[in-house]
């Protein structure tokens, strides 16, 4: 297994430390193997995609704008 090395904030560090029954290793595994399931999901579902970036960007601004008036 590769070994790979990542900075956290002290204060995140010392929470972790505090909690010495998790395997953090195993959880930041987990976390990257959920991420990389995510995209490989969105790959697929806009593989065939004929939208542009401003397209989505259209999208998105609508449907930010939709979830602001729904929580007003």
């Amino acid at each position: 297994m590769a070994t790979m090395t990542l900075a956290v904030p002290e204060d995140l560090k010392e929470q972790m430390d505090k909690m010495k029954i998790i395997n953090w290793s195993a959880v930041a595994r987990e976390a990257f193997e959920e991420k990389i399931h995510k995209l490989k999901l969105l790959e697929t579902l806009t593989k065939d995609s004929k939208l542009t970036e401003k397209d989505v960007e259209e999208i998105s601004v609508k449907i930010k704008k939709g979830i602001k008036k729904a929580h007003e």
